[in-house]
């Protein structure tokens, strides 16, 4: 992940400079009104990964193939039904209600259909992915994320060498990526997990079964598609480009940090599901405890030098100044925070397969986004107001899943274990943001703050962080860690 994270940042600022700021920004808008028809994939997404897992959990490899082989089938539905949408109201909206400029018109409809046939791609992926992840082929995944970043950076050195349009050509070739990792993945279901083998099959009763499920999970999977790209579109209709290519960097900076986290969480959320198919509460509880306290300190321990030195890291990376960009990626990394904390507990919720009223009450908290963004830039409100928004949105998100993980888990034991040894831990280093705010920003601040940090957070982590159990389980480890070098 530190290589994948270094190839990301090191490609998203060749391709930024490649672009210019209009392209990039003109990229990341249309590429988010495609997104904005694969909400019906992340419910699908979602249902696949839960249904396969619990059956894993229970042993019953039979079913596992049966719910593998229906979850194709419906995907292969979803992509004809998203090319549809696509071709029609999509395109409709993209050439008449959305700002860009005249001249670029062409590049954005090459753009967008190339951006559909990607995401056509990504859905088809999805059972082979979610095969993967359930069945914890963890080795397979990271090269493939490896692979991925490597590719994408051979994509922006074409792009400094080549006299084309670099827009149309960025589109092609970062479709020809998902292409390969498709087959990738395709590949190795085949060889080496037998469930994965896809044959047209269709079961009435379990079509019904995912679909009862997907359909509540859809109704929050629209929702968060559509406050994430209807805010992109907001800032497009009331501030231009230029906006966009803010909220891209800034969604290129957190998506590099918050990578280590999501590939932590992706080991975990096929065990929290698989536990609760086996009814093993006091396990599930540990884990889900461990699972939301080490996403927010992994998190934390990534992108707190980073929000301290913001200016430096941008201007280090992007070699010039994007508007709006540093307020951007302080605001997204404070919503990734709370994500990281969320996750644990939406996995566990949706394990257990009864998600109606979930769904229900968290689908408008999350709709708030775009209702209260119109509003505010409205109000001409600054651009920043859309993420400060989305922050406190969060919150309230996070406060609806602990009121509702309260029937799978103590909540007693999570806020002792989870959010007070975490509030503890954050009231402990805010000094840090005091001391190095008189220093002058350069290398000098952004090392001494980084490794200051560091020593700071594995002593507040051990003291603190840790419980007693855990204390115990790394000592022990860490013994037998030097007992094997001295014996070596």
């Amino acid at each position: 992940m530190m290589l994948t994270m270094s190839i990301s940042l090191y490609t998203s600022r060749i391709v930024l400079n490649t672009l210019g700021v209009k392209d990039f920004g003109i990229y990341n808008v249309v590429g988010g009104v495609v997104v904005l028809f694969s909400f019906l994939n992340n419910a699908m997404s979602i249902a696949t990964q839960r249904f396969i897992s619990f059956e894993l959990g229970k042993n019953n490899i039979d079913e596992t193939k049966r719910v593998f082989g229906m979850s194709m089938t419906i995907h292969i539905c979803i992509v004809m039904f998203i090319i549809l949408l696509a071709e029609t109201g999509g395109l409709w909206f993209l050439n008449t209600q959305m700002n860009f400029p005249a001249e670029r018109m062409k590049a954005v409809n090459w753009v967008y259909q190339f951006s559909l046939i990607t995401t056509c791609i990504g859905i088809i992926q999805v059972p082979y992915y979610a095969s993967i992840i359930a069945h914890e082929k963890m080795s397979f995944y990271a090269y493939i994320g490896m692979g991925e970043a490597i590719f994408k950076l051979l994509i922006a050195f074409i792009l400094t060498h080549t006299s084309y349009d670099k827009l149309k050509l960025y589109s092609i070739l970062t479709c020809l990526i998902a292409f390969c990792i498709f087959s990738f993945y395709k590949y190795y279901c085949n060889k080496k997990i037998q469930t994965s083998i896809y044959h047209f099959f269709w079961d009435q009763n379990l079509f019904k079964k995912i679909l009862s499920f997907s359909g509540w999970s859809l109704t929050g999977g629209i929702v968060t598609v559509g406050a994430t790209q209807g805010v992109n579109v907001l800032l497009n209709i009331f501030n231009g480009v230029v906006v966009n290519a803010a909220m891209g960097i800034s969604n290129q900076v957190n998506g590099a940090i918050y990578g280590f986290v999501a590939n932590f969480q992706s080991a975990f959320n096929p065990q929290i599901v698989k536990l609760y198919a086996v009814k093993k509460k006091e396990e599930l509880e540990r884990l889900i405890c461990r699972a939301a306290k080490f996403s927010f300190l992994l998190l934390f321990l990534l992108a707190f030098p980073i929000i301290l030195n913001i200016d430096f890291v941008l201007y280090i990376w992007l070699k010039k100044n994007v508007p709006y960009a540093s307020t951007f990626c302080i605001l997204i990394i404070f919503f990734s925070f709370i994500e990281a904390l969320a996750a644990p507990l939406w996995t566990a919720i949706q394990a257990t397969g009864n998600i109606k009223k979930y769904q229900l009450v968290l689908a408008p908290a999350i709709g708030l986004n775009v209702l209260l963004s119109y509003i505010f830039l409205k109000m001409k409100y600054s651009p920043e107001i859309v993420l400060e928004i989305k922050v406190l949105v969060n919150i309230l998100c996070l406060g609806i899943r602990l009121y509702f993980i309260k029937n799978i888990i103590n909540l007693y034991v999570f806020f002792r274990e989870v959010l007070l040894r975490i509030l503890y831990i954050l009231i402990l280093t805010l000094p840090l943001i005091f001391i190095f705010h008189y220093y002058e920003d350069g290398w000098k601040k952004l090392i001494i703050s980084t490794v200051s940090f560091c020593f700071l957070m594995i002593f507040l982590i051990y003291f603190i962080g840790l419980n007693k159990m855990e204390k115990i389980f790394i000592n022990k480890s860490l013994t037998k860690y030097l007992i094997n070098k001295k014996q070596e």
